[in-house]
């Protein structure tokens, strides 16, 4: 749950940007669309958007009194209602869409993780073989240098447990 100042302070934030951009039709599109893409989640319809237009409207000339005018009253429903339909045509038009997407996102990452999870023991393998290759390669050069030691450590064994708990010995 997310704190009512914070909630407050989102819902005031949003109509400012709302009102703030009603000077330019093509800039309250994008930012009523904007902020109707992250109100996807509610259940937006034409009586609750009248209930909240009402309340709204409300609150303003409660507060506001006589410097509320009828004009700025009347501006004030507009903007509500149309951001308001804006929300209703848009859950309507993608919202569908979106879960789409977002299960077919699902999807893929599933199939590519459950194809990491395959590969990965084949490659864990192939890098162990690699690393007891390698090791045997440095023996040899050790035994190369130092023939003493490589006479003296003859007796010694290398040995190396692959995932599946299979031991490798190399003498």
């Amino acid at each position: 749950q997310t704190a009512r100042s914070v909630m407050a302070m989102r819902f005031m934030n949003g109509l400012t940007s709302i009102v703030a951009s009603a000077h330019s039709g093509k800039e309250l599109k994008t930012q009523v669309e904007n902020l109707g893409f992250q109100h996807l989640d509610l259940e937006v319809t034409v009586p609750r958007v009248g209930i909240f237009r009402d309340a709204i409207v409300d609150l303003f000339d409660m507060e506001l009194g006589t410097r509320f005018t009828t004009k700025a009253k009347i501006g004030m429903q507009v903007i509500l209602n149309y951001t308001g339909g804006a929300y209703i045509y848009i859950r309507r038009e993608y919202a569908s869409r979106i879960r789409i997407i977002q299960r077919s996102w699902k999807t893929a990452n599933k199939q590519a993780e459950e194809e990491m999870e395959e590969a990965a023991p084949h490659e864990e393998g192939a890098m162990e073989e690699g690393n007891i290759a390698s090791a045997s390669q440095q023996q040899a050069k050790t035994d190369e240098k130092d023939p003493k030691a490589a006479a003296a450590g003859a007796n010694n064994t290398m040995q190396a447990t692959d995932k599946s708990g299979k031991t490798n010995v190399k003498v």
